[in-house]
């Protein structure tokens, strides 16, 4: 019994001592300044901070396709320029093909006025001069040639230029 007693005072003197432990710890408790609501304000402003940058990133990707998007239809719209300059250059091409074909047509239609003029002189005289018919008959067939030649290259010219029209036409209609 006698253990028991002693176990019983030795409790008691652990408690006594836990007790004074503890009322030490009551004046330190009361120093330190409740930190929960900082907690709870900080986990709160870290939420607003990832919605945040949720948003921005949501932003970001939208920017992104739509500046892709651009770019695409910007590609698209330099081709067509592209190809739309390249049927401007043939029809100046064909342009200036047209304007030789026209001077040669000018050329030979000299040369048969001056032959008609020399076969007319010659007629007027009483002198027919075969060689001045056949001047004059040459001349005549290379003013033809030459103006069938003028008329298809600006045929030509017509079409290369009506060509994109019709294309640009069709495309938007």
């Amino acid at each position: 019994m006698s253990d028991i007693e002693q176990l019983q005072g030795r409790i008691l003197a652990a408690m006594e001592r836990a007790a004074r432990g503890l009322e030490k710890l009551a004046p330190a408790k009361e120093d330190v300044p409740d930190l929960s609501q900082d907690l709870e304000d900080e986990r709160l402003a870290n939420a607003q901070l990832t919605e945040r940058i949720k948003t921005l990133n949501d932003q970001l990707e939208t920017a992104a396709a739509d500046a892709q998007a651009k770019l695409g239809a910007a590609e698209a719209k330099v081709e067509e320029l592209e190809t739309k300059l390249a049927q401007e250059g043939e029809a100046q091409t064909r342009v200036a093909q047209l304007d030789v074909e026209l001077q040669q047509v000018r050329g030979a239609n000299a040369r048969l006025s001056e032959a008609c003029t020399a076969l007319r002189t010659a007629n007027q005289e009483g002198v027919g001069d075969l060689d001045l018919i056949n001047q004059a008959m040459q001349a005549e067939l290379d003013a033809l040639r030459a103006a069938r030649t003028a008329q298809i290259a600006e045929a030509e010219a017509i079409l290369s230029t009506l060509t994109p029209l019709v294309e640009a036409a069709q495309e938007y209609a």
